[in-house]
């Protein structure tokens, strides 16, 4: 693989292109303010102003939210997992019909694969503009957002509207549905009374792991965070490793399965089979989002000294659906 092929390949968090108008709740005030990013896939957006940096998904999507103090990401749910750690902030995570069945306050590093079928949404609560890097579940990331109805009919006061076909509509800029679109129907309450509505003490120690814990665990081999026999014991359709200097050594390797790279701390050095007797050597740094090939073979390393740490997230065979329960 070329060196043009391998940065083709990279998502840079400097090149990320963001999209303020990705979602139904884009005018609501606490809200207005949150940029969406499609790093691999197209994910749940609902704009056609969406920038997707790699289009080819490798049986999950990866994605991220960026958004200052106070600013919160609305009440919705989805089939598929979804997935994040706290890259820069920190992030207060809330569920139930009206986020009030619980919280929990992730930290830097910090990951949440929150149980599927249940409303949820996040918000900043740092002091600094903050980001989260999502994975979802499934080619197609689950096939969208369920909005619980309140949000929709919040957004039907700022001018946006949502069509059934799930594409934004925004009046402001003299859009309206097309012809042969009904709007998005609001969940009835019989609908509604399907969502549960888990305790912390449900969800905290079962799908939220923390990164020192995660750290002290990847001493002499990647710290298993999601995955059957893992930390957070689930088959998304991707399991996810925290490694940090000691995981793994620094010799080549390869898989018959996509990989994902997607550094937390410090600097990583990727060097891969360029092909002809060649290797090609890039650096990996916080934020950046890299997609490894099935069957190229490369190594990682840390570049430099102190606190390296990087989470690897590899597709399998399961199925993308509801949260396994083991």
């Amino acid at each position: 693989m070329t060196m043009a092929e391998m940065d083709a390949r990279i998502v840079r968090y400097g090149d990320l292109r963001p999209c303020k108008t990705a979602f139904i709740d884009a005018h609501t005030p606490g809200s207005d303010q949150k940029e969406n990013f499609t790093i691999i896939g197209g994910g749940v957006s609902e704009s056609a102003d969406q920038h997707v940096h790699i289009v080819d998904t490798p049986g999950f999507n990866i994605g991220a939210a960026g958004q200052p103090p106070k600013c919160r990401n609305s009440l919705h749910s989805h089939r598929t997992a979804e997935v994040f750690f706290a890259l820069k902030g920190r992030w207060r995570f809330f569920w139930g019909r009206w986020g009030t069945a619980g919280e929990v306050v992730l930290e830097e590093g910090d990951i949440i694969n929150i149980p599927t079928g249940i409303f949820r949404g996040f918000e900043n609560v740092g002091t600094d503009y903050g980001m989260i890097m999502a994975i979802l579940g499934g080619d197609d990331a689950g096939g969208g957002v369920i909005w619980a109805p309140q949000v929709i009919q919040d957004a039907a006061g700022h001018g946006l509207v949502l069509g059934q076909n799930g594409k934004l509509y925004d009046s402001k800029k003299g859009q309206s549905l097309p012809a042969g679109v009904a709007p998005m129907p609001l969940l009835t309450e019989a609908e509604l009374a399907a969502f549960p509505e888990p305790t912390t003490a449900e969800v905290v120690p079962h799908h939220v792991a923390r990164y020192w814990d995660m750290m002290a665990l990847s001493d002499r081999q990647p710290a298993r965070v999601i995955g059957p026999d893992a930390i957070l014991r689930d088959r998304p359709g991707f399991d996810v490793e925290l490694l940090s200097r000691q995981s793994i050594p620094a010799t080549p390797y390869s898989l018959d399965a996509h990989e994902v790279l997607m550094p937390m701390r410090g600097h990583w050095r990727l060097t891969w089979d360029a092909g002809a007797g060649t290797e090609g050597t890039t650096a990996l740094n916080p934020g950046d989002t890299c997609a490894i090939p099935p069957g190229l073979s490369h190594a990682l390393a840390p570049a430099m000294t102190g606190e390296a740490s990087l989470y690897r997230v590899r597709a399998t065979t399961d199925k993308a659906g509801p949260t396994w329960r083991g």
